[in-house]
């Protein structure tokens, strides 16, 4: 399932740290890439000090009754780092090796993806450490609704309002705002976004992170003169993010000349029919089952000679090993850490622009301050308004990154990390430190 941040899975190693060496956690490479952020904004070190750490970390045993009648306690979390722009906002993950280092290090990627958009939220992560492939779904009901329940004092529409990550979906956020309603009394919508429309959730959700690609795709192709239609494009991944991303570039007249699942890619130099190749969340193993010229495998797929590379599947697919056979003119990341941190300095060094996760995938999140406010107010926008606000915040975001760009020669990624670490400490140094 996908999550506001745009992915459908995401590695849990961030980045390599350099050839050779052990994976660095989130968390550090949430402090790494914070530290280099700030040398480029005009924020008070006390701020930058206080953004290291998380306002808190709630951890809580959710002990479940298995359908044989055995008990089984998970571990869970919820990570808020920083609510001084609004509620903290973040998914759950269901995932073995969820750990509190790297709630926190997504929570402060969260804090960032708000920022960029200008959302009225701060960053907030969680999740059970559990396989979800050992549950039935009555097991991940029951362990759902006790999560609800272990954390219900510090989430709310008003404190910390989750939604579906890596192992959940539009089901758990159901059961998960249900519990949390009957607990208070009322029914509560806005706990929780990424719910089905019926109860709540807004429409165009699901394909939200795959359109922000698109949409920032089309303004990074635009921005670099090319014409759109000359564009080649390869995407890894063509689950909810990467087939949304891949079929709306392909409406708009780009040629999209790759795509992959789980399995494998396909290749077509003269451009594949997105909307004949169903995705793997639409039937799994259909992607690389396809009919198409060429078999690739994922690695071979992000050495292609394309002008548009997308990585929307995983984490820390481009990496020291590979990235000098990286041959695209531009890397727009649909996933959340697809390029570790050393081999972005390289695609740097070699001149090619990376369009970062936080701008890119930032649909997801968007529509989900849609869903929100839709909540709030009991209702509910037409497909058509959604794709519309969507459109505006992501060109009032991409316009607010280009200008730092253009203006102080910074990366897409420096650029976006400085319009979002100028919104918070802007913020925090306005509202001061109590007492």
């Amino acid at each position: 399932m996908m999550n506001e941040d745009g992915k459908n899975r995401n590695g849990e190693a961030v980045t390599d740290g350099g050839s050779g060496s052990e994976p660095e956690t989130a968390l550090a490479t949430a402090r790494r890439q914070l530290e280099r952020a700030a040398s480029h904004a005009d924020v008070d070190d006390g701020v930058v000090a206080r953004l290291k750490h998380p306002t808190r970390v709630q951890q809580v045993s959710v002990p479940l009754r298995r359908d044989d009648g055995s008990l089984d306690v998970f571990t869970g979390f919820r990570a808020q780092h920083d609510d001084v722009r609004g509620p903290y906002k973040g998914g759950l993950r269901y995932h073995p090796e969820v750990t509190a280092d790297e709630c926190i290090g997504l929570s402060m990627w969260m804090t960032w993806k708000c920022a960029v958009m200008d959302l009225p939220f701060g960053g907030g992560k969680g999740g059970v450490a559990v396989d979800p492939k050992t549950l039935s779904d009555e097991e991940r009901e029951r362990l759902t609704r006790r999560f609800a329940e272990e954390i219900r004092n510090v989430v709310g529409p008003k404190k910390d309002v989750p939604a579906p990550d890596m192992g959940t979906g539009p089901q758990e956020m159901a059961w998960f705002m249900d519990a949390y309603s009957m607990q208070q009394g009322e029914t509560t919508p806005g706990v929780v976004t990424g719910k089905p429309p019926v109860i709540g959730g807004s429409y165009g959700r699901e394909e939200a992170p795959g359109r922000s690609v698109a949409i920032v795709t089309r303004e990074a192709v635009d921005f670099y003169d090319w014409d759109i239609e000359d564009t080649t494009v390869a995407v890894q991944g063509f689950g909810s993010v990467g087939a949304n991303a891949a079929r709306l570039l392909d409406e708009w007249g780009a040629k999209v000349v790759a795509v992959s699942d789980v399995d494998g890619a396909i290749y077509d130099p003269d451009g594949l029919d997105t909307q004949d190749v169903e995705g793997h969340d639409e039937r799994p193993g259909m992607v690389s089952g396809y009919d198409a010229p060429e078999s690739l495998s994922n690695e071979e797929l992000l050495e292609l000679d394309v002008d548009v590379l997308i990585p929307a599947a995983i984490g820390n697919v481009i990496t020291t090993e590979n990235v000098d056979s990286i041959s695209a003119e531009m890397v727009v990341e649909g996933a959340n850490g697809p390029t570790t941190f050393a081999a972005d300095a390289v695609l740097e060094e070699r001149g090619i622009p990376v369009i970062p996760d936080i701008l890119a995938n930032a649909g997801g999140v968007t529509v989900s301050y849609f869903e929100w406010l839709q909540d709030i107010n009991r209702r509910q926008w037409s497909l058509e308004r959604v794709h519309e606000e969507l459109e505006s915040e992501m060109l009032k975001a991409w316009n607010a990154v280009r200008e730092h760009v253009e203006e102080r020669d910074l990366t897409w990624r420096d650029a976006a990390y400085v319009v979002a670490l100028s919104r918070i400490g802007g913020a925090k140094e306005t509202r001061g430190l109590w007492p």
